[in-house]
């Protein structure tokens, strides 16, 4: 029950953020390291691998689409995690510091969880309630 819960709570996330980045990209694109090339294709894609995963994740038909949609999701925060830093770099060279520490800490914190909450929403691993058998 909690790991449906979680689940839909994490797929809702992720649509939603998923609409924001192809309906809204520009605060995206501020945030986009400047080695990353096409910038504009990459926020429309990230958007789209967002509504996917999410569309994956929430599908109760197919545990195998599920676990892949998990993993692509748990990839997908892995990827974005530059992005994340250079927000961090960005917003702190501001005289006002931007968001600031109390919103980039987090943050930076939660990300791995979002990778672990994907594959654990999704069915790829019980850490930590399950150990490891071999």
């Amino acid at each position: 029950m909690i790991r449906a819960a979680a689940r839909l709570a994490l797929a809702l996330f992720y649509f939603a953020a998923g609409v924001i980045h192809i309906a809204s990209p520009r605060p995206f694109l501020i945030i986009m390291p400047q080695w990353v090339p096409a910038p504009e294709a990459v926020v429309l894609w990230t958007g789209i691998a967002e509504l996917l995963g999410a569309v994956g994740l929430a599908q109760g038909v197919s545990l195998p689409i599920r676990r892949a949609a998990s993993i692509g999701l748990a990839l997908y925060a892995v990827c974005v995690f530059p992005a994340n830093i250079n927000h961090f770099a960005i917003d702190l060279a501001k005289s006002d510091h931007g968001a600031g520490l109390a919103y980039h800490v987090p943050r930076m914190f939660a990300q791995p969880v979002l990778v672990w909450l994907a594959l654990w929403a999704g069915g790829v691993i019980e850490w930590p309630w399950k150990p490891r058998t071999r």
